[in-house]
């Protein structure tokens, strides 16, 4: 007797063990009345022991029966339950979520995107951390995330990046540098060779490459200080000292006071923010996040 037909055989049994009637409960199962008293006697066959006393006006349990159809209540309301588990793990109803953000993209489009997630998916336990493109990139590669925010471009084929938002990158100056004062927008050759602050490349080398590329296309880009994050970048700013390049949501974000941030002419330099995942997950959870993209 195979595991499924045990099942079957003790629903038929539970629901028999309420009605105490032969007729009825076979009603409630859709089946015949002789269909449901072989299937019981085929049950009490396989248990050896007698489970039911049939009268001529229904059945009532024996002494073993009872224990039986106690022992049965709580065994199908557990597989019931690991059904109804399984079903939302597939559905990504269920399940865990190991998600990285990237330090610069807080906010905006990203928090909105996991705010709809966890909407939409409420049982999902997601165990977020936050980190720079470079480590969330070598967590998913490592199996430790299922899905991260970065800063493309990734270069990496075992992983699928789609992007969430593209950002404006800005010019952060000192209040009192003289590209701070008006409203005009900054063009390239200004910028060249001013006294620069970044991140290190390390960090993400897609985004700095990028960077340097939009805002620098001819060279004159002169790194004389690195600081570990975008808040201690622009604090490094309204010291006086130097310029840097930023994402406008970051940077509007933080608001770091003795800092001043201007726009660039044409063309825009961005930057993108993106969800990366492995190409070959299974987790549930990742591809219904993905979905919200559209």
């Amino acid at each position: 007797m195979d595991a499924w037909s045990d099942l079957r055989r003790l629903r038929y049994f539970a629901v028999l063990a309420e009605e105490l009637h032969f007729t009825r409960a076979a009603a409630r199962l859709h089946i015949a009345q002789p269909a449901l008293s072989q299937q019981i006697r085929a049950l009490e066959r396989q248990l050896g022991v007698p489970l039911v006393h049939r009268t001529s006006r229904g059945c009532t349990l024996t002494e073993v029966g009872q224990r039986v159809a106690a022992e049965t209540a709580r065994l199908l309301a557990d597989v019931d339950a690991g059904a109804a588990r399984i079903r939302d793990l597939v559905q990504g109803r269920g399940g865990r979520l190991r998600l990285a953000y990237t330090r610069s993209a807080r906010g905006g489009p990203v928090d909105a995107l996991v705010a709809r997630f966890r909407a939409a998916h409420p049982d999902v336990e997601v165990v977020a951390e936050t980190a720079w493109t470079a480590p969330n990139v070598a967590g998913l590669l490592a199996g430790r995330l299922d899905a991260a925010f970065v800063r493309p471009p990734v270069d990496e084929p075992a992983l699928a990046c789609r992007t969430v938002d593209t950002e404006e990158l800005l010019l952060a100056l000192p209040a009192g540098h003289p590209l701070a004062t008006g409203r005009r927008r900054i063009t390239r050759a200004e910028v060249v060779d001013l006294p620069a602050v970044m991140w290190s490349r390390d960090n993400g080398p897609g985004m700095f490459d990028r960077t340097i590329a939009q805002v620098w296309p001819r060279g004159g880009f002169r790194l004389v200080r690195q600081e570990p994050d975008d808040e201690q970048l622009l604090r490094a700013v309204a010291q006086g000292d130097v310029i840097a390049a930023v994402p406008a949501g970051r940077a509007r974000a933080l608001k770091v006071p003795g800092v001043r941030l201007r726009r660039f002419t044409s063309p825009t330099p961005t930057v993108d923010v993106g969800l990366a995942w492995p190409r070959d997950t299974t987790n549930p959870a990742v591809h219904a996040l993905v979905a919200l993209l559209g």
